[in-house]
């Protein structure tokens, strides 16, 4: 299954990926969630991220970081789990930082995960999908105000 969603913000997409740090990391993380963060070592290839869920359901998430690069267009990195909770069974997260001007980008969220089997991915769907909505805003914010 695959969920993109696109956030336009101030900034120029370089500028922006180089903010894709722990400090932002710790802004987007989930309001409704009890969540600790273990380990945040970056966003370039080798680098890794380790979740700890306490609430509403304990869980640890592991992914490493597979690949960064950029060009005179985007930025991006992409993170895959390697330590996912149930029912996920596979994750990738492609964090795409896309020039729209020198002043303007787009963020794009572009998410690609499965469950056990096909309908407990179709039930997963709309969980993912609400969990990472409210990153609109929050990327909104943060790059409006500190850009």
């Amino acid at each position: 299954m695959n969920i993109q969603l696109s956030t336009k913000v101030n900034g120029n997409y370089k500028d922006i990926m180089r903010q894709f740090d722990y400090k932002l990391f710790e802004a987007l993380k989930p309001s409704l969630a009890d969540m600790e963060i273990v380990a945040f070592t970056g966003s370039e290839k080798g680098d890794k991220v380790h979740i700890r869920f306490n609430s509403p359901i304990k869980a640890e998430w592991i992914s490493h970081i597979t690949d960064h690069g950029a060009n005179e267009k985007e930025a991006f990195f992409i993170d895959e789990g390697v330590k996912l909770p149930f029912p996920l069974s596979y994750w990738q997260h492609k964090h795409i930082i896309r020039k729209i001007s020198n002043t303007t980008s787009y963020i794009i969220d572009d998410i690609t995960f499965r469950g056990p089997n096909l309908i407990i991915s179709w039930l997963l769907y709309p969980v993912i999908y609400m969990g990472f909505y409210p990153r609109k805003s929050i990327y909104k914010k943060y790059f409006n105000t500190i850009s």
